[in-house]
């Protein structure tokens, strides 16, 4: 009989997280093993995981053990080309947690991807942006006005972080959100794509159309959804917003 070993990874660190993601395929190249991390300062508008928001309505679980069952699917995910994301609520509100993750990743030989706002940035070290392959970097606006009242917190943060990520070398792919009468005034949609084409190690810019999937909740946890009467974008919207990113020589999807 085949005695399998027991892994043994440099460090264990508790964390909390929302749920778990085994085929994941939006969050990255491949196929994915997704872990939404609970615990989040931003209060975006159209958060479609609003339970996520406070760290300790999470599940309670040491980084070990969330390794210990990666390891069960890592093999598949490398044959499918695939590897981990952390995404959220936001990864960086727990960063000892987080890097704990990517380093046992990494020591597997999996490809590791990190879904964030940027907002807390300056908490992830050099060390833990080394063991990320690719950021998937969430920027929801430009103008700084409109990013306090989608988000209820500054956007110089998460500027400063892609900053940062690209002088390190560090792969990007952007997501913005397009929702009308918030996101798609034409002088917002500009200034990013301006700024997102100064980065010289962005792969890929994703235009991903609001949608009200978390709407009930909002309802669910007594929350006023202020987003309520706001209607998806036109292809049309979609696809001059879409147009503007491709101007800049970006690649758009």
């Amino acid at each position: 009989m085949r005695i399998q070993s027991r892994p043994r990874w440099t460090e264990s660190v508790d964390g909390y997280i929302h749920s778990v993601e085994t085929l994941g395929t939006v969050d990255g190249p491949g196929v994915r093993y997704v872990i939404f991390t609970q615990g989040c300062p931003l209060r975006c508008l159209y958060c479609h995981n609003p339970d996520s928001f406070k760290m300790r309505h999470g599940r309670r679980i040491a980084s070990a053990d969330l390794l210990t069952e990666i390891q069960g699917t890592a093999d598949f995910l490398r044959r499918a080309r695939g590897g981990v994301t952390l995404s959220g609520g936001e990864p960086l509100a727990q960063p000892k947690f987080t890097a704990s993750i990517l380093r046992g990743c990494k020591e597997m030989n999996l490809h590791t991807a990190l879904d964030t706002t940027g907002y807390l940035g300056s908490k992830a070290t050099d060390a833990l942006l080394a063991d990320i392959d690719l950021v998937l970097l969430d920027i929801k606006s430009y103008i700084p006005e409109t990013y306090r009242r989608l988000t209820g917190v500054e956007l110089q943060p998460t500027l400063d972080f892609a900053q940062r990520l690209d002088r390190l070398g560090r792969k990007m792919w952007i997501r913005f959100v397009l929702v009308p009468g918030l996101t798609d005034d034409p002088a917002n949609v500009e200034g990013l794509a301006d700024f997102i084409a100064s980065l010289r190690m962005v792969e890929r810019v994703e235009v991903i159309p609001f949608h009200k999937m978390g709407e009930f909740k909002w309802e669910a946890l007594g929350l006023s959804y202020q987003l309520g009467g706001t209607q998806p974008p036109t292809p049309e919207s979609m696809s001059r917003v879409q147009g503007v990113f491709s101007s800049r020589g970006l690649e758009v999807v």
